[in-house]
């Protein structure tokens, strides 16, 4: 029920210090009108419980989006039902008495009721309900004592509505509010439970819970996708730095970090699932991305968070993707950066006596020929010379450098000192 009959009960308390009276006379019918709803309002008060459980039963019977709540708990809602009605059909009598307490109470409900998920609908349905009972038996009672007076209350209906409007406006204001903040306390609460599970500080009894919370299973197969350097423009914060093609099952739960924004993979596929995906991101130019190895179970989020960190680093500057399983070699360079430097220096080392234009045309031949798995052809081809130029500027490598291409272990040395010069610019 609403509160304060604002405009014509309040004139017979002296005027409100915000808005005064206009410069003009009341009726005498006002005046009488006012008198009628107090004499009916008192009769009101006396009767609070029999009023309080009539409402209850016709909210159970009336508005589907209480019935749970009071089949849960009658009594509380009795209660409410109780607390309110005192405070609005008091504001009936004593305006500025009750006033503030009637809008502490409509803003309590308004919360209580969003924290408990009643929809909005249905608690200004029980407000307007509550207005339309306190009015039929202000009505009825007038009508019981003195029949005539009933037409006076047409005076003051217009003031009683306006009440009710009124306290329902402050009940969906507190209701929105609750709803906002219990909305921040959740997505904090995920965001929280995601950088757990990726920092690997998730405690194991949680894992349930956070499965529930993020719709994710608990043990299922999953990787991480790490992003950096991805353009964010104008309201692109909201938005996940890349568009990843779209996949049934669990959803993808993106987190920013410090340095990169990380993506939760749920892994379904099948077992080139992540190749396809690397080969279907749409990456801009400037943008690193790495996607780390599968994983099993929400526990392991937190190495797939790391492997996807290392993949990340091995991704060259320019932008591109990578895809961890397929750049192993690359993954141990920059996984250890001052062995993957020493190993660089102590391969490439002797080059750098060379004109660094000399230095750069060999190194580029060693990378063309390890990328054309070793065909003098193909590396040719690339590089747009002659087969035997490309085998004479390998020649002239192993005299500089010691090393033998055609022996294993140093073109392994090679190759990822090489990638060590590429990915840490040694």
């Amino acid at each position: 029920m609403p509160q304060v009959v604002r405009s014509r009960i309040g004139a017979l308390h002296g005027p409100s210090p915000a808005t005064p009276l206009p410069h003009r006379f009341r009726s005498l019918a006002d005046r009488e009108a006012v008198e009628v709803l107090h004499r009916a309002a008192r009769v009101l008060v006396a009767s609070l419980p029999a009023l309080t459980d009539r409402l209850v039963e016709a909210l159970h019977a009336q508005e589907p989006g209480y019935r749970a709540a009071i089949d849960a708990g009658r009594a509380e809602v009795w209660q409410e039902v109780h607390h309110s009605l005192r405070h609005n059909v008091g504001s009936l009598i004593q305006p500025r008495e009750f006033r503030e307490s009637a809008h502490r109470t409509s803003r309590w409900i308004g919360e209580i009721r969003a924290e408990q998920g009643v929809p909005l609908d249905a608690v200004l349905h029980a407000f307007r309900m509550g207005g339309a009972m306190v009015w039929q038996d202000l009505v009825d009672e007038t009508a019981r004592r003195d029949p005539d007076d009933v037409r006076l209350l047409v005076h003051v209906a217009a003031d009683v509505w306006n009440f009710v409007d009124e306290h329902c406006g402050i009940v969906a204001d507190a209701y929105r509010q609750a709803e906002r903040r219990q909305s921040w306390r959740r997505e904090n609460r995920q965001r929280l439970m995601v950088a757990a599970l990726l920092d690997g500080t998730a405690r194991i009894a949680d894992l349930a819970e956070a499965a529930a919370m993020l719709g994710l299973p608990e043990q299922g197969r999953y990787a991480v996708l790490a992003v950096a350097g991805a353009p964010r423009g104008p309201g692109a914060a909201d938005r996940p730095p890349l568009a990843l093609p779209a996949a049934p099952g669990a959803p993808v739960l993106w987190h920013p970090g410090p340095d990169a924004e990380f993506a939760i993979l749920p892994l379904a596929g099948p077992p080139g699932e992540l190749s396809a995906l690397a080969a279907a991101l749409d990456v801009p130019a400037g943008t690193r991305a790495g996607i780390g190895s599968a994983v099993e179970g929400l526990a392991a989020l937190g190495d797939a968070r790391r492997l996807a960190e290392t993949a990340l680093r091995a991704c060259p500057a320019p932008g591109g993707t990578v895809l961890l399983d397929e750049h192993l070699p690359a993954a141990l360079v920059v996984s250890s950066p001052a062995l993957a430097e020493a190993l660089a220096d102590r391969v490439l080392g002797p080059l750098e006596r060379l004109d660094p234009a000399d230095r750069d045309v060999i190194v580029e031949t060693l990378t063309a020929w390890l990328d054309a798995d070793g065909s003098a052809q193909r590396a040719g081809a690339r590089l747009y010379c002659h087969r035997n130029t490309v085998l004479n500027r390998l020649r002239r490598f192993e005299q500089l450098t010691g090393r033998c291409l055609t022996r294993p272990r140093d073109a392994v040395e090679v190759s990822l000192a090489l990638a060590a010069r590429r990915l840490l610019g040694t």
